[in-house]
Order: structure tokens, then sequence, then C-alpha cells
């Protein structure tokens, strides 16, 4: 599933289109998508995990679920979820989910749990953890409404460099290393972006799908943990435990 800076990249690609007119759309969606044509698109934004097309009155909200993909100025052989043809290009969305929005973005949105936003909160973040102390760290992170954006490799890279073991109880981290957790997932977000850009993300993982720690040399678990069974990779040894 793409985390919020590969939809940062979505949402940075697009742009040439903003203020475009759509002379065409099709695809095989259901949802009554013929009413982007003719329409101007305003802007295109993004919140977490989720590309935002933006039309007067309306937005497309498309999720691109675990194995979504788009094209720019090129189609694949599959028929496309959904196409928008403007007079200097073309968006196409692959096995993903859309959705219309009707109305004001900010009734869906809050802007400020968006790791990657301008207006992130990460003092509202912390107020929001101290609400579920007993879920699981591995949990918290992958919590939308907390840290919109952050996904299973985000989590698993700020857990190793913050030394934390996934299964601690988020109530037992202390208040300082929450601070920490919570600075790193923003932090991390923007490196991720930018490693992506330059295709070398991958080069950079210390703990996600690796079999080794590179601090203490020994082997890296793969347990599927918390209530969301996500994947988690870890040093038993030098991520601390908190329960």
């Amino acid at each position: 599933m793409p985390e919020g800076p590969s939809i940062v990249i979505v949402k940075e690609e697009v742009q040439q289109f903003a203020g475009h007119k759509v002379i065409a759309v099709s695809g095989n969606s259901t949802i009554g998508i013929d009413r982007m044509e003719g329409k101007t698109v305003l802007s295109f934004t993004s919140w977490g995990k989720h590309f935002l097309i933006c039309f007067e009155g309306f937005t497309l909200k498309v999720h691109f679920l675990m194995f979504g993909a788009y094209r720019i100025n090129e189609r694949k052989e599959s028929v496309p979820r959904l196409s928008l043809v403007f007079s200097n290009g073309e968006i196409n969305l692959y096995t993903c989910s859309i959705k219309f929005l009707e109305g004001d973005l900010d009734l869906y949105y809050d802007w400020s749990a968006d790791v990657m936003n301008e207006s992130w909160d990460p003092e509202k973040a912390k107020r929001k953890l101290q609400e579920i102390p007993q879920k699981m760290i591995c949990d918290t992170l992958l919590e939308q409404d907390i840290f919109s954006g952050v996904g299973n490799i985000i989590k698993n890279e700020v857990l190793y460099r913050t030394h934390t073991h996934p299964e601690s109880l988020t109530g037992k981290i202390p208040s300082e290393l929450i601070d920490t957790i919570i600075e790193e997932c923003s932090r991390y977000s923007f490196e991720f972006l930018e490693w992506k850009k330059h295709y070398e993300l991958k080069k950079h993982w210390l703990a996600h799908t690796k079999k080794t720690c590179q601090r203490c040399n020994l082997p890296i678990v793969l347990k599927y943990t918390g209530l969301k069974k996500r994947r988690s990779f870890f040093c038993i040894n030098c991520q601390k435990l908190y329960q």
C-alpha cells in the first residue's frame, strides 16, 4: 500500500493538469464519473494515503489500496478504473478505490494529522496517544487519524531508529521518547520522499525486510504484531520493550 510520501509524488507529478478542463472521462468505475467531464480541476492535493482531485463543489478521493497504480500520458494494457483526458495529456488510475466527496474538504479531513502537511501538529498527536495507553505502538503509528500517511515501512524504520520494540504499550513509553517517535514519523516521511524520488529508498532501510541488525549483528525478527497483525521487523536486543 503506497504510504504518504508516494502520494505526495503523485500529487507533484500531475500538477501540469491543474487549472485544465477534463475533456474526456472513461473507466470501469460505477460511481458516475461522467460528472467530471467538462469540469476544470481546481487543484490536486493529498491527505496521508489519499490522493485528492478537487473540482468546484466536489472532490474525487483516490485510495490506491494494496496494488494500485497510475500512469501519466501513457496507459497499461488493462482497463483503468478511471481515465481523465486533458488538452495537454491524461491521467490513468488502476486497481484503486475512488469516491466523490461533496462540498468543503475541511469537513472530511483533519490536516493537522497529516505528518507531511504544513499544518501537522505533533502536540495533538501526543494528546491522542495519551488516550490509548494500552495499544501497542506498532498499532498506534498506523492510526491514520493520528499519523496520516504513516505506513508499515515508516513504522518499522521509526521504531528501529528510536530503539523501540513494536509491541511496547504506548502508555508505558517515556514521554520524551514518545516526543522523539512523533518527530521521527514526520522527519522520516520527508526523507522517504527524497529517497523515493531518487529511486534509492530500499537501500536506506535499516530494519524493514532486513535479516540482521546493523547495530548488534544479531538476527532481525519478523513478527505479525498488534491487533492489526502487520509485519514488524525488529531487534530484540536494542529495541526496548516497554510494558
